[in-house]
């Protein structure tokens, strides 16, 4: 480190910020780099959490594992990768309730991952697709025009899934869907 006060700054940091240990550690990283950080300077960062008791599926028990090997802004990097883990874990959630038919859980978690990463079109179709497949068209329609309007390669992909049965295979509906281009 290149001073000796970079831990006691990481200690504090660590524990004095709210949230779960993700944000914690990414609190303590950047306390660090506001005090000088590693003497050789900026280049990577890592986070990796494991489960406290290992399942003996190793793939499983990890929690959390981001790592940025070389960056000119590494922390800043790790937490836009922090965000999107945690947008995608959501969708994941949303996928899950979808498959229960939860379909105000499924829209709760996809609105959620829209939120942490507005950016991302992705979070938006795969929203749409859900609710359009839960019969909830008046709310996918929206969705559908934002995605199409930002980028038309979506509209193809729309195509495709009732061959895959990820949408219904039902013409009006899919006809609704094509006039959101």
């Amino acid at each position: 480190m290149e001073k000796a006060t970079v831990w006691p700054a990481m200690a504090k940091a660590f524990e004095s910020t709210q949230g779960d240990l993700t944000d914690k550690l990414l609190a303590a990283l950047e306390a660090a780099q506001r005090e000088g950080g590693d003497i050789r300077g900026k280049q990577s960062a890592a986070i990796l959490i494991v489960k406290a008791h290992p399942s003996g599926k190793p793939w499983a028990d990890r929690i959390v594992d981001l790592r940025i090997e070389d960056h000119p802004d590494p922390i800043n990097e790790l937490k836009r990768l922090v965000r999107v883990s945690r947008a995608y874990q959501r969708m994941n959630a949303g996928d899950l309730c979808a498959e229960k038919k939860d379909w105000e859980c499924a829209s709760r978690e996809y609105g959620a991952a829209e939120k942490l990463i507005p950016e991302e079109l992705e979070t938006f179709f795969w929203h749409a697709v859900t609710m359009a497949t839960a019969g909830k068209v008046d709310e996918a329609l929206p969705l559908f025009k934002k995605v199409f309007a930002k980028d038309p390669k979506w509209a193809e992909l729309v195509e495709r899934l009732p061959a895959v049965e990820l949408l219904p295979k039902d013409a009006k509906l899919m006809e609704r869907i094509r006039a959101q281009k």
